[in-house]
C-alpha cells in the first residue's frame, strides 16, 4: 500500500507566503494547537474511554446537563452516534438521562459524580503535563503564553472578536 506523505506546516505556510500575515499567523496557530493537543492527549489513555466517548462526556461535565440533540450538535455527529456513545456511557454509570424539569419531556444527559471525577482526574494530568513544558520555559516566555493564552480563549468565542477600535 504507497504511502501518503504529509504535508508538513512549513510546506502548507510557504505555499501561502502571498497571503496575508494573519493567515500565515493563523496557520501556524492551527499546526501548534494541534501538536498541543496530541501531546497532552496521551495523558487520557489512563481515563480508560475512547476519544470519542471522552470527548461527549467532557461536553456533559463542562457544559452543563444538556439534551441529546444539542450533544450531538455539539459533538458534530449523527443522533444514532450519540445515543450509542450515551448508552455506553451510562453503562459505565458516567452519565444519567433525567427529564426537563420545564418540560417534561425533554430528556437531558448529565454527568454522575463518578463522570465528573473522571474528567476531572483527566483534566488534572493534561494541565499537569503541559504546566510540566511550561516550567521548562524562562519567565518572559511563560508570561508571553499566557496573554496568548488569553488572546486564543477570545478567539476561539463563538462570536468573531470586533475589529480594533470598534467599542465593546
Amino acid at each position: 500500500m504507497p504511502q501518503r506523505r504529509r504535508q508538513s506546516a512549513d510546506t502548507s505556510a510557504s505555499s501561502a507566503s502571498s497571503a496575508p500575515p494573519e493567515f500565515a499567523a493563523a496557520n501556524t496557530l492551527h499546526s501548534a494547537a494541534i501538536r498541543l493537543l496530541r501531546a497532552i492527549r496521551v495523558e487520557d489513555r489512563a481515563s480508560g474511554l475512547s476519544g470519542p466517548r471522552l470527548s461527549a462526556l467532557s461536553v456533559i461535565v463542562f457544559g452543563g446537563p444538556l439534551p441529546m440533540a444539542a450533544l450531538a450538535a455539539a459533538e458534530q455527529v449523527q443522533p444514532p452516534t450519540i445515543t450509542r456513545l450515551v448508552r455506553e456511557l451510562e453503562r459505565d454509570g458516567l452519565v444519567e438521562r433525567v427529564r426537563d424539569a420545564d418540560d417534561r419531556r425533554v430528556l437531558r444527559v448529565r454527568a454522575t459524580a463518578r463522570g465528573r471525577q473522571v474528567m476531572e482526574e483527566g483534566r488534572r494530568r493534561r494541565v499537569a503535563r503541559l504546566a510540566a513544558g511550561l516550567k521548562a520555559l524562562p519567565p518572559a516566555d511563560r508570561k508571553l503564553l499566557a496573554r496568548a493564552a488569553e488572546l486564543i480563549e477570545r478567539l476561539a468565542r463563538p462570536e468573531p472578536p470586533a475589529p480594533p477600535g470598534t467599542p465593546p
